[in-house]
């Protein structure tokens, strides 16, 4: 992912202390379904989400997507917006079942003419266009016939990311192929709690394993129509997993979780191979015979930049047969787990302050990540693709909305960002998630996350004070040092 000079009219004059590189990209994140709304416009049909938020019980208060934020006909207005917050990048998802409805076949152009204009006025206001292909939203038609854990969906998935590519690869040069494969595979197959809300271990670690073919596959077809200045990675969500103690049963627990949360992902993306100790743990679940000759050298496909998204640490131990209540590894509330063969190990939070989320505030774990993937990864330049906090943010009585605890949340985990850059991470931007209040998957409406408050019932947009002060980052190139 290439970088832009940050420095541009209007730059502040306010002090800056901590300073960030020159060209360090200053944007924020979106997804599709999240934001866009008009799901039966311009030949649009049903993603997995469309059919998870219609069924009853599986999303708060019966919250849909059906209008969200709006976002697919105030599309230039959110635009300015960005401008006039000075952001230099913005993070955007195409909705599959737009662009491809049924998943197969030719595109329908009035999705991808709706992602043209997108992509021709970010640009016409300096703003560089990153494209996450999948964030989530399945066609329906495909999961009918299976799903991520058919092979056949990987497939797909590639000759999907040829359409978008060739439609749009004159206009951008940074492209995220999956966006968070682990809740894909584990939130969606395993614990139930993200669409398509199935609840089988099996079918979960055959997800995890096609939708790593898919990122391969769809990286190969997308270099095939892209211009070689494109740059092709993957924005992931890898767990900064802790011993609760160094006991060796702690220790293993942290180990175990490390090859759910992370290794199942970066052993075939780095190494070309899934971990021993992952096949060994999971082989009461499956022999994963589905994983083919081939297969990982198609996934460990050459990596331009990687995408880390952080929100909080993970604090295991070795389960405790008298312990009770929720499982408290920050993935919402379900029967089913999310880690296969992993009844050995539980879940505590971190110490510290907790967002509406209920997760732990801790910016050390950023650091530590960042710092890990560089070691992991040297000379792939990194991306904090997503981070950002909810919190109860209200209207008051002169229209503005303050929200002081998500500026020390942004402040504390920027200058983490920072702390990384300093130790020698190659951490080439940041992406706060997100620009809108939005949709928030299985929590509908009651989670805001924006650092633009809406008011669903008008569609107001209201910038927050954490816009104010993101903006004077941004236009700064650092933070300012009387915060």
């Amino acid at each position: 992912m290439t970088t832009t000079d940050n420095t541009s009219p209007g730059l502040t004059d306010a002090p800056v202390g901590t300073r960030f590189p020159a060209g360090f990209l200053w944007g924020s994140a979106t997804a599709a379904y999240q934001i866009e709304g008009a799901v039966r416009e311009d030949g649009r049909t049903p993603s997995i989400w469309d059919t998870f938020s219609h069924t009853p019980g599986k999303v708060a208060n019966g919250d849909t997507g059906d209008v969200a934020v709006d976002h697919y006909h105030r599309w230039r207005d959110d635009v300015r917006l960005m401008a006039d917050l000075g952001l230099t990048a913005y993070r955007f998802s195409v909705a599959w079942p737009r662009v491809q409805p049924t998943g197969r076949g030719p595109a329908v152009q009035r999705g991808l003419d709706f992602y043209r204009g997108l992509v021709d006025e970010l640009l016409s206001h300096g703003i560089k266009p990153v494209v996450t292909l999948y964030h989530w939203d399945l066609p329906q038609e495909l999961e009918s016939a299976g799903g991520w854990p058919e092979r056949e969906t990987a497939y797909r998935f590639a000759e999907y990311a040829g359409i978008v590519g060739e439609a749009l690869g004159d206009r951008v040069e940074s492209w995220v192929t999956l966006n968070e494969p682990w809740c894909s595979a584990f939130l969606g197959y395993g614990s139930g709690v993200h669409a398509p809300g199935r609840t089988d271990p099996l079918a979960a670690l055959r997800a995890a394993h096609h939708l790593n073919l898919g990122h391969g596959l769809a990286s190969s077809a997308l270099r095939s129509v892209l211009p070689a200045r494109a740059q092709v990675g993957i924005s992931l969500n890898p767990s900064v997993v802790r011993a609760r103690t160094d006991s060796p049963a702690d220790l293993d627990a942290r180990r175990r979780i490390d090859a759910l949360a992370n290794r199942v992902f970066t052993g075939p993306l780095l190494k070309g191979a899934y971990p021993r100790d992952l096949l060994e743990d999971t082989a009461s679940v499956t022999d994963w015979s589905f994983v083919r000759d081939g297969d990982t050298e198609a996934i460990r496909q050459p990596l331009d930049f990687i995408g880390l998204n952080y929100y909080t640490p993970a604090v295991v131990s070795a389960a405790d047969p008298n312990r009770s209540g929720p499982r408290l590894d920050g993935h919402g509330s379900s029967e089913h787990t999310p880690w296969p063969a992993a009844d050995s190990v539980d879940f505590h939070h971190a110490p510290g302050e907790l967002t509406a989320m209920n997760w732990p505030v801790d910016p050390t774990g950023l650091t530590d990540l960042l710092l890990d993937y560089a070691a992991q990864a040297p000379g792939v330049p990194l991306y904090v693709t997503e981070n950002g906090a909810a919190y109860e943010d209200v209207v008051d009585a002169d229209g503005r909305v303050h929200d002081p605890d998500r500026i020390r949340y942004l402040h504390g985990h920027l200058a983490a960002v920072h702390a990384a850059i300093e130790q020698g991470a190659d951490v080439r931007g940041y992406f706060l998630w997100s620009l809108l209040d939005n949709f928030e998957w299985a929590y509908g409406y009651d989670k805001r996350f924006g650092a633009v408050y809406v008011d669903y019932e008008t569609q107001r947009r209201i910038p927050k004070s954490s816009a104010t002060w993101y903006s004077r980052v941004a236009r700064s190139g650092g933070l300012p040092a009387d915060d």
